[in-house]
């Protein structure tokens, strides 16, 4: 199927300088997502509904930070056969089950958010502790109904001994086949949890931003409150959108309907550079966990200033507590 010069076309010949941003990503992933489980686990309040959604982001990434270490030995030039195999079976599906997981969980957390600060009694169910657990468990079965396939469909019984083994020369007909459908799941997916992120966000954004003719100190934490909010939206957009824009034009490649050899390895580079941009949010989250969730914040900011400020520290002088007002006591996580 194709040209015959597909088969000699290697599209991955230039990967250490991605295996070199992947090693600094792996070490400050590590670094700071103990230090997330460590407030995680010590805080009174990590019962709360959304922090539920962040333990469960937390759990995603420490699956990523199992995965990166046989690609990052993968793109630094190990052509083992056997550790190919292992990273396409294996450590490739957590990589998306991770990337998955983490979109839907993050767009629970922004309407979440949206929730909190519209006080929407009528919805008060989606607020729960209970229904956050449900929600949860749902996430997992989908992420891996959709992914744990690529890892269980055999491969091909002879595998054809060449440079640049790639995934999708591994597979049999039956594999690309489930591959090319979990790929336009994971993009339905990615398409509804951005409807779900961008419109709360949007929507937060524009009440905080009609508080700006209030009283000097409501206007100060809502202007801090917007700037968190905006900050949080533009780093999912920077994480998850260039990856998706090329994510289908990548998967014609794989299933043979794009054949063209320079074509084939400037998308397969795209995809690569995206898929980089995806996996950062590994970076990111603890950030977005100290910008929304007061209990985690309260903990970092004690454990990492010194003994002379932590008393003077007012756990209720956060700005986007004041802007929530009552309701915020029901959610102290924030």
């Amino acid at each position: 199927m194709g040209n015959p010069n597909t088969s000699i076309c290697v599209v991955n010949d230039n990967m250490v300088p991605f295996a070199t941003i992947y090693i600094l990503i792996f070490l400050i992933g590590v670094v700071t997502s103990m230090v997330a489980l460590w407030a995680f686990i010590t805080s009174r309040s990590a019962k709360k509904c959304i922090n539920v959604y962040f333990i469960n982001l937390l759990t995603s990434d420490f699956l990523l930070m199992l995965a990166l270490p046989v690609k990052i030995a993968k793109d630094l030039g190990n052509d083992s056969k056997s550790l190919t195999i292992f990273h396409c079976q294996v450590s490739a599906p957590l990589i998306y089950i991770n990337m998955y997981a983490s979109i839907i969980f993050l767009a629970f957390v922004s309407v979440q958010r949206y929730l909190q600060i519209t006080r929407s009694s009528k919805l008060l169910r989606l607020q729960e502790v209970g229904f956050a657990v449900l929600m949860s468990s749902v996430v997992w079965f989908l992420v891996l109904f959709i992914n744990v396939p690529n890892m269980a469909i055999p491969i091909k019984e002879h595998i054809e001994d060449k440079v640049g083994l790639t995934c999708s020369d591994l597979k049999d007909d039956i594999g690309k086949h489930w591959h090319a459908l979990s790929v336009f799941l994971g993009m339905a997916i990615f398409f509804n949890a951005s409807v779900a992120v961008l419109l709360s966000n949007g929507l937060v954004l524009k009440q905080l931003w009609g508080r700006r003719d209030s009283d000097p100190e409501e206007q100060a934490s809502a202007r801090q409150a917007f700037i968190n909010i905006a900050l949080v939206t533009l780093a999912y957009v920077m994480c998850f959108v260039p990856y998706h824009a090329v994510r289908m034009p990548y998967t014609f490649t794989q299933m043979e309907v794009i054949t063209e050899c320079t074509l084939k390895k400037n998308l397969f580079l795209a995809k690569e550079s995206t898929l980089l941009l995806a996996i950062l949010h590994l970076c990111f989250d603890p950030v977005l966990y100290f910008v929304i969730c007061h209990a985690f914040r309260n903990k970092i900011t004690k454990a990492f200033s010194n003994k002379r400020a932590v008393p003077t520290a007012d756990p209720d002088a956060d700005p986007e507590r004041k802007i929530t007002g009552d309701s915020q006591t029901k959610f102290s996580a924030e």
